[in-house]
């Protein structure tokens, strides 16, 4: 072979050699960059080929849809049906926004790209049938969803019910919401909805996941953590009268705190009598010889001060380490502490299950394109806050604030319902209408307790002076609780 044909052949080895690394340093280095790549277009318009895998309430009812589109070369977009309702249960899917609590967790898995669903896109592959997406099933029972959702209409709020005996749970809603379907296209109206739902555009936010992401003063209803500390010490007991003068004064600063009532029977009074007529003085005073420090570790053993996954995030509820003063404030529920309305429920499902807190979870099962079961979630304590012992005797106390005490809103007939009233400040000096809560649970004629709800009514057109957890919040757990009974005799 002469040189100049030698020459060419070795130009030609390198540019192919050149030509073999390029190919593979895109196909196995850049691959997931270029894939990710905002300008990719070819990973979207593959995602929205062909209809998402659904996401179903825990009766088969389905919360989604898919529908085709002509708009653009994104085949299908999401739909949802009665958005408004379940949006803090599904999130989003949107094809400019992309996705949110549930279409967010499982997003790989209803697009058929999760590793779990190998076996589908297989069999998919020989077949020459293209693989769909998996579907989700969730605990939430459409009932007691509507009944929340309902109930929270006119209001900014959240209501968060739960099976106290596994965990599951059973409706999560929030007021105001947003219809999904609207956002999830990507017209110049998508975009137009989008934009007014933000939170400069519309204070209310209705796109906020109140019960998961927003944090309240508990105020009363955290009275119930408060006893669970106390009657676990050993140094109180249900209906032993405890030293605590009416009004209480601050043990540093010597600032008052009232009850809300002169009249009510707060003086010394035991913790019964105290959750009955919600007495501040007897649960600050509690606070304040317990001690912050181990006011914080009963407060962590239900979950407080650390973020909570169902499988959405929740964020974390917080007691503070805190001087004396703060301390006692933080035993009624005021102060710094704070609360979701995920983790007062938890509270609440805690004492009603005697004692074992069980991981709250709101998806049941995940299920391949042809319904085979993918995984299922287990019920698994998440832990014991108190014991047996000490959780019947709050049952006993909470039931009386419902028999005879703030909470008798909450009564329905032929169950019994045990609660707790809560109405925490608002704002510098209490400037601000307050919150009303209200948590619960009712036992069946069986003697076990089916449902646990927390409610928290952030704002609504109730007048100042009428605003509480009896009038306010005590009805939407009631219609909650009621639902639940009915499908659960």
């Amino acid at each position: 072979m002469n040189k100049p044909l030698r020459r060419i052949a070795i130009f030609a080895g390198v540019l192919i050699f050149a030509l073999l690394a390029r190919a593979n340093w895109l196909q196995f280095v850049q691959a997931d960059e270029l894939q990710s790549d905002d300008n990719n277009r070819r990973g979207l318009i593959a995602r929205y080929s062909q209809p998402r895998g659904d996401i179903f309430a825990a009766d088969g009812t389905p919360l989604t849809g898919s529908t085709k589109t002509e708009a653009s070369d994104f085949a299908y977009k999401r739909t949802y049906k009665n958005g408004e309702m379940w949006a803090p249960v599904t999130g989003f899917s949107a094809q400019i926004y992309g996705e949110t609590l549930l279409e967010g967790v499982y997003d790989e898995f209803l697009t058929g790209t999760d590793d779990r669903l190998f076996f589908d896109r297989t069999i998919g592959m020989l077949t020459g049938e293209q693989p769909g997406g998996g579907n989700v099933t969730t605990t939430l029972m459409p009932s007691a969803q509507k009944a929340a959702f309902d109930g929270l209409q006119g209001k900014e709020g959240a209501a968060v019910a739960i099976d106290p005996q596994t965990g599951e749970i059973l409706a999560l809603a929030n007021t105001p919401s947003y219809d999904p379907s609207k956002i999830a296209g990507m017209s110049e109206e998508d975009q137009q909805t989008w934009t007014s739902l933000q939170k400069e555009n519309n204070p209310s936010q209705p796109m906020l996941n109140r019960a998961l992401r927003q944090t309240y003063p508990p105020g009363s209803t955290f009275k119930l953590v408060t006893a669970a500390a106390a009657l676990e010490s050993g140094r109180y007991t249900l209906d032993g009268k405890t030293d605590s003068p009416s009004p209480y004064n601050a043990p540093i600063s010597g600032n008052e705190l009232p009850n809300w009532s002169e009249t009510i029977p707060c003086k010394n009074a035991s913790i019964r009598v105290a959750l009955q007529y919600s007495c501040n003085n007897v649960f600050a005073k509690i606070s304040e010889e317990l001690g912050n420090e181990e006011m914080k570790e009963a407060a962590e053993k239900f979950g407080f001060n650390e973020q909570q996954f169902v499988p959405v995030r929740a964020v974390a509820s917080g007691f503070p380490q805190a001087e004396p003063d703060l301390n006692a404030y933080a035993g009624i529920g005021q102060g710094s502490v704070t609360s979701t309305p995920l983790q007062m429920a938890m509270v609440t499902a805690a004492i009603a299950n005697d004692g074992a807190l069980m991981q709250p979870y709101m998806v049941d099962k995940l299920r391949s394109p042809d319904l085979d079961i993918i995984e299922e979630t287990k019920p698994e304590e998440l832990s014991e806050p108190m014991s047996g012992a000490t959780a019947q005797k709050l049952q006993e106390g909470m039931e009386t604030v419902v028999s005879e005490g703030t909470g008798e809103s909450a009564q329905i007939p032929g169950y019994t319902v045990g609660g707790k009233t809560g109405t925490a400040q608002r704002g510098v000096g209490n400037s601000e209408k307050p919150y009303a809560w209200f948590v619960s649970y009712a036992k069946d004629q069986n003697g076990e307790s089916p449902v646990a709800v927390a409610v928290v009514i952030e704002s609504s057109d109730t007048v100042r002076d009428e605003i509480g957890g009896s009038t306010l919040a005590a009805p939407v757990a009631k219609a909650v609780m009621e639902a639940v009974l009915e499908e659960k005799p």
